[in-house]
C-alpha cells in the first residue's frame, strides 16, 4: 500500500504561483509513475501533468509551458511548481501512483484546494 499526502495548496492571486508536493509512504515509488490531477468545480477529474520513473513528463494543453512536474526520489516525494495561475486553475488538486506505468493510478492523495482570485 502506498499512501500519499498532498500539500502547498491555498488562495493566491492571479499571476502567482505556488508549489504542491505530494508525499509518498508505506512504499518507495521511485520505480512508479506517478501524476497530478485536478478537479474543478462541476467538471470531471483530469490528469494535468505526470511523470515517469525514468523522468519522461506530460502535460496537458492547458498547464504547458506554466507548471512543471518534478520528483525527488531520496525523499519518496512529487512535486508540481505552478507559474502563471490564472482563475481556471482553481481547482481540487490531487496526486497519484501508477505502479505499473500504464496509465492506471492506484493509490490517490485526499486533494489540496488551489483557488485562484481574480
Amino acid at each position: 500500500q502506498v499512501q500519499l499526502v498532498e500539500s502547498g495548496g491555498g488562495l493566491v492571486q492571479a499571476g502567482g504561483s505556488l508549489r504542491l508536493s505530494c508525499a509518498a509512504s508505506g512504499r518507495t515509488v521511485s520505480s512508479y509513475g506517478m501524476g497530478w490531477f485536478r478537479q474543478a468545480p462541476g467538471k470531471e477529474r483530469k490528469r494535468i501533468a505526470s511523470i515517469s520513473s525514468g523522468g519522461a513528463t506530460y502535460y496537458a494543453d492547458s498547464v504547458k509551458g506554466r507548471f512543471t512536474i518534478f520528483r525527488d526520489n531520496a525523499k519518496n516525494t512529487m512535486y508540481l511548481q505552478m507559474f502563471s495561475l490564472n482563475s481556471e486553475d482553481t481547482a481540487i488538486y490531487y496526486c497519484a501512483v501508477d505502479p505499473g506505468q500504464v496509465g492506471r493510478y492506484v493509490y490517490w492523495g485526499q486533494g489540496t484546494q488551489v483557488t485562484v482570485s481574480s
